[in-house]
């Protein structure tokens, strides 16, 4: 078996429909100590989460501890070395990922044409059609959609992911650089990203004639490529490597 690391940590954030009154950690923190692991502090990091430090216990092991853990149906666990644990720089998607719905979809629900959406959707995720191609016809089809209708769409439908919020925060407070970068849109994620908290935000801009969606994408469209690109001029402009980035 390999030597384990000087000091592990194991992370539980209980689902807070769950509820938590500390029995899961106390539950987790009893397994490791049962398989060997010395648990040298444990702190309680917010209404539902806990960190639980020990030693003398190896990673794989500690996590199967996890898996197999009663409350890991109620609960996110991770289990990783204390050591570079905290990252310098979060960089998170929007759609489906720090909001709960697809902007786009949204929109399209509001001026009758979701189903067509969907199939160009669909056609892209089969590969028939590209990123930049997609997001061009899906775009088209919302011509003439007022702006007031993405204010009315951002203030009704799009809600913070659970934990979206606090995750950028904290990062945030313990002084690390947080960016946004979505293939959807502006003027939802600039809204979107002063609301999380995020330092910066990239997306694609949505171009407007007289209040109105004009159908087009002001080029260069954001897409996979792009979002890497921001990735790594986020990295360089901090001077971070890989391993201190989320």
């Amino acid at each position: 078996m390999p030597d384990a690391p000087l000091h592990n940590v194991a992370t539980l954030v209980v689902k807070p429909q769950a509820g938590d009154d500390g029995a899961a950690a106390d539950a987790l923190a009893q397994a490791l100590a049962d398989a060997g692991a010395q648990v040298v502090a444990r702190t309680r990091l917010g209404p539902e989460a806990h960190d639980i430090e020990f030693s003398g216990l190896p990673l794989p092991v500690a996590r199967t501890i996890a898996r197999a853990h009663p409350f890991a149906e109620e609960a996110d666990i991770a289990v990783q070395t204390a050591s570079g644990r905290r990252k310098r720089l979060l960089v998170a998607d929007m759609d489906s990922t720090m909001i709960t719905v697809e902007c786009i979809d949204e929109l399209a629900e509001l001026v009758g044409c979701k189903a067509e959406v969907a199939a160009v959707t669909a056609a892209a995720m089969r590969g028939e059609i590209d990123f930049a191609g997609a997001l061009k016809e899906r775009v088209a089809l919302l011509a003439g959609l007022p702006l007031a209708a993405i204010e009315r769409c951002l203030t009704e439908r799009v809600r913070p992911a659970p934990g979206a919020a606090t995750l950028v925060r904290t990062m945030a407070a313990a002084g690390a650089r947080t960016m946004l970068v979505s293939g959807g849109f502006t003027l939802f994620a600039e809204p979107v990203a002063r609301q999380l908290g995020f330092h910066a935000v990239r997306a694609n801009r949505l171009e407007t004639l007289d209040d109105r969606l004009s159908g087009r994408v002001q080029p260069p469209i954001l897409d996979a490529a792009g979002k890497r690109a921001a990735l790594l001029d986020a990295r360089a402009e901090t001077g971070l490597a890989r391993a201190e980035t989320l």
